[in-house]
């Protein structure tokens, strides 16, 4: 049973990844960013992010609460490959694989304006402002800082320079290491 949290600021490339590894190992794929996401009615993803955090319901410890058991339950099933902005801090001890992917702000912004259509200026005001609000209220709902979740993951991947293909090859490389004895 294999289960891998993968996680990193907006627009690292985690969901893509993630999705990516899913499909690779022939395993299911959860997302609670979706899941939260989808009750927004806002064209892009970073759109859809920051105006659902503006609302009650949105920035509600219940809902997050919800949202943390319903990841915490899908885990416990195995064979799957969960990606949240929390995931590594929500799922604790339950991942086989603890995933923290690596990215600058610039890089974030370049592929941010690319997927949603929007000049990196933008998408760098965006992402930003996205950031502070998710850390104030992750901060008042779990007394967490998201960046820990760096030191608690068993591997650390820098995507800057590499290709998503590139990217996933790099982490199923690690898997297979750590399957056969190794540490990530």
């Amino acid at each position: 049973m294999v289960v891998i949290a993968v996680t990193g600021m907006p627009g690292a490339g985690s969901s893509t990844i993630s999705k990516m590894l899913a499909k690779k190992l022939k395993i299911k794929y959860f997302s609670p960013g979706e899941y939260f996401k989808k009750h927004s009615k806002k064209k892009t993803e970073t759109d859809q992010a920051l105006s659902y955090w503006k609302t009650e319901e949105g920035s509600s410890k219940k809902l997050h609460n919800y949202i943390e058991n319903l990841q915490i339950k899908i885990a416990k099933k195995g064979n799957i490959v969960i990606c949240g902005k929390l995931s590594i801090f929500a799922l604790r001890n339950i991942p086989s694989i603890k995933i923290w992917l690596e990215c600058s702000l610039e890089e974030r912004a370049k592929r941010t304006s690319e997927r949603d259509k929007i000049n990196v200026e933008e998408a760098i005001k965006k992402i930003t402002e996205r950031e502070k609000m998710e850390d104030v209220e992750w901060e008042k709902i779990y007394s967490i800082n998201r960046r820990n979740q760096q030191k608690w993951a068993n591997l650390v991947v820098d995507t800057r320079k590499m290709t998503k293909e590139q990217t996933v090859e790099f982490i199923l490389k690690k898997i297979k290491l750590s399957r056969d004895g190794s540490r990530l």
